[in-house]
């Protein structure tokens, strides 16, 4: 798996694909896997200019190849959080439902939780059913930050 780390606004990142496809976000607080290949793709660095675009408030919709692994059910909600609009938020209930499954408001925080790749899946883009922040792999202070790029959810 190729993996590459860029200097940002919002701190290291690290991106990695696999078959011409972003797999992995990485936080500069994260765990990186061990002996990563590390190796500037095409992918990558496309990646990354996207990224750079969006932390600078001139790119609002990414169009990459992605390849998040996890469970079905993970997928879905995956596909979902990626369809919550730039400058808007949704509950976790909101999520459970788009999914299909009222009831599964905590699978989905799971699955928010597990999503390989933040920001170009907008997980943070998903708070608590009473408006209110709520947990982000990067941090409440970069959910936060990435909210206000984007106009501060609404």
């Amino acid at each position: 798996m190729p993996l590459y780390f860029y200097p940002t606004t919002i701190g290291r990142i690290g991106i990695a694909e696999d078959d011409g496809r972003i797999t992995h976000v990485f936080f500069a607080t994260d765990d990186i896997p061990p002996s990563p290949m590390i190796s500037e793709t095409r992918i990558i660095r496309e990646a990354a200019e996207q990224l750079r675009g969006y932390l600078a408030g001139e790119l609002r919709v990414f169009s990459l190849p992605l390849a998040p692994l996890g469970t079905e059910f993970m997928r879905g909600v995956w596909q979902q959080l990626a369809a919550i609009p730039y400058g808007h938020t949704a509950s976790y209930q909101d999520i459970a439902i788009a999914a299909g499954n009222a009831k599964a408001v905590r699978a989905v925080g799971m699955a928010n939780q597990r999503n390989p790749i933040p920001i170009f899946i907008p997980c943070h883009r998903v708070i608590g059913k009473n408006g209110l922040l709520t947990g982000y792999r990067g941090g409440l202070a970069l959910k936060r930050q990435l909210l206000d790029l984007e106009g501060g959810g609404k």
